[in-house]
């Protein structure tokens, strides 16, 4: 599949891309019914193993898992084999580079309190309410000019306004 086919599959499927969109390699995305998907000008997708020689281990991967959630992707920006997950909101701002395999995460993925945890996982969870909400989320904010190096972990409510730098394997914090 050439990236013109993927474009269209990007219209098809509600997602918002503007001009010079570059892809190297198919990456997985997918955009719930109901959320919001945008992606700025000349942002360059790398998903293909020979994409970057830093040696990806996976295709770029770009989810929105609740129909409130919002990933936001200014212009110019880079990504390489990393995933952006959201349930709540991710905002990535203008020129900056996402290195291989970084993870950002706003959310748990499952309940941290281990009563409700275990409900969930022995079904034993009740069939009213909102079981979505025992999920901790929070938004995450990446500024204008960041770097993010390879294999680094961004988790919620993460904000780094302007110029992070954060390392390859390592937390992050604001460069000032």
């Amino acid at each position: 599949m050439n990236s013109n086919w993927f474009k269209f599959f990007l219209k098809m499927t509600k997602i918002r891309y503007s001009r010079g969109l570059l892809l190297k390699g198919i990456p997985v995305i997918f955009n719930k019914r109901g959320a919001k998907i945008e992606i700025g000008d000349n942002v360059t997708i790398k998903s293909s193993f020979l994409s970057n020689l830093v040696g990806l281990y996976q295709r770029t991967i770009i989810i929105t898992r609740t129909p409130e959630a919002e990933i936001q992707i200014g212009d110019k920006v880079g990504i390489s084999g990393a995933t952006i997950y959201a349930r709540k909101s991710i905002q990535i701002g203008d020129r900056t580079v996402i290195g291989g395999n970084v993870k950002i995460l706003d959310n748990d993925f499952h309940p941290i309190d281990i009563n409700r945890r275990n409900e969930l996982m022995s079904g034993a969870a009740p069939e009213t309410g909102d079981k979505a909400e025992w999920i901790g989320t929070k938004p995450i904010v990446i500024g204008k000019d960041c770097f993010i190096g390879t294999n680094a972990i961004i988790l919620k409510g993460d904000h780094f306004w302007r110029w992070l730098c954060c390392r390859r394997r390592s937390s992050c914090e604001r460069k000032d």
